[in-house]
């Protein structure tokens, strides 16, 4: 079976690589939004205000990767449909590797994916960005695997749900991308309206990007068992939905 999910997960990087606008949108767009947006910001004068400040040293960094980890679940998604209208996935149904081996295989390439365009953003970073900074970035990579994971099991309940690969992706950012604006990242959820913070409390994207800024400052990992545990709840809710709901053809 392992040998098979190797096989498996190789054969898809390849596939991947092969594609470059799916490249361009996973690897090269995250790394020059990180530094056009770091640019823009700091060119402002060295003086910022505290809000500039915590958003150009902590709230970029974890934008960057909360759009690494959304951009990845509806690649998923997308390749999810693709295979399913051209009968990849029932032909890949029909050999002997396991069903939970070949959805398997896909995360994995994601997971994957994932980690190499946090590698090219930070090392870009180090060299290009105008700010100075002090994070853990092992802790952080863990963090971004992490949320990604969970995201990516609403991709595949997303998958699940979507009627046809033209309907796929636009499905999934419209659940997926309206989450950023009430997820904390822009405006801490204890200074929303009451409403709006019982609504971002609903949210995985809250619980991801609290993951995420906590390991970027050296938070310890026991300090955000909250959201580690709502993360892992939707991504197993999510998986279970997915078993019962995931169409094959």
């Amino acid at each position: 079976m392992l040998k098979g999910l190797w096989k498996l997960t190789w054969l898809e990087i390849k596939i991947f690589l092969r594609e470059p606008l799916g490249v361009i949108g996973s690897i090269v767009i995250p790394a020059v939004l990180f530094l056009a947006l770091g640019r823009i910001v700091t060119s402002r004068p060295v003086r910022f205000s505290n809000r500039l400040t915590d958003f150009v040293m902590v709230g970029l960094p974890v934008f960057v990767s909360v759009m690494i980890a959304i951009s990845t679940a509806l690649s998923l998604v997308t390749i999810m449909a693709i295979y399913r209208e051209g009968g990849i996935l029932k032909r890949l149904r029909a050999t002997p590797l396991r069903p939970h081996t070949i959805l398997a295989a896909h995360v994995m390439v994601k997971l994957f994916m994932t980690l190499v365009t946090l590698a090219i953003v930070m090392a870009v970073g180090a060299r290009y960005y105008p700010v100075t900074v002090d994070a853990r970035f092992v802790s952080f990579a863990g963090a971004l695997l992490f949320s990604t994971l969970s995201i990516l099991g609403m991709g595949f309940l997303i998958a699940s749900l979507a009627p046809s690969g033209r309907f796929a992706q636009p499905l999934g950012s419209l659940i997926l991308y309206p989450m950023i604006g009430l997820s904390g990242l822009f405006v801490p959820v204890e200074e929303m309206p009451d409403a709006m913070q019982r609504i971002a409390s609903a949210l995985p994207l809250t619980y991801a990007v609290s993951l995420l800024r906590g390991a970027w400052l050296g938070d310890a990992w026991s300090l955000h068992m909250g959201d580690i545990g709502v993360l892992t709840v939707v991504f197993i809710a999510c998986s279970a939905l997915s078993a019962r709901l995931f169409r094959w053809q």
